[in-house]
């Protein structure tokens, strides 16, 4: 069972290196990734040291510390994500306010320009 557990664990760090020479995982988020994936590797190959880190932290169940700490790593996660998002829908609105104005200006150089050109290639009959 450990030899598939390990096998799993290295196959995850692998598919991680992997997005990341691909360019479809930013560096930022793969190290993480793979700081988890070897923290995972090291709990797998030492046994005893969940149960060391439990009795440190005072927990008496070596999975619920390891429960707890995977909330925790969610939690940062998902708070590191939400500050992405709002950074991403800061520079989206500032872009589409951008090309607003752009467009606008645009249009009222051409309006200026259009009417004269208009005027001047189709005479009135009426």
């Amino acid at each position: 069972m450990l030899i598939a557990i390990t096998a799993l664990t290295v196959l995850f760090i692998v598919a991680v290196v992997t997005m990341l020479l691909r360019r479809q995982l930013q560096e930022k988020y793969a190290v993480l990734w793979i700081v988890i994936g070897v923290a995972m590797l090291i709990l797998e190959l030492v046994p005893g040291l969940l149960g060391w880190l439990s009795s440190i932290a005072g927990v008496q169940v070596p999975s619920n510390l390891l429960f707890a700490m995977g909330i925790a790593m969610l939690l940062g996660v998902c708070l590191h994500l939400s500050w992405e998002l709002s950074r991403a829908e800061d520079e989206i609105r500032r872009v589409a306010e951008e090309v607003t104005l752009l467009r606008a200006e645009f249009e009222r150089r051409t309006e200026v320009v259009a009417p004269t050109d208009d005027a001047e290639a189709e005479p009135d009959d009426e």
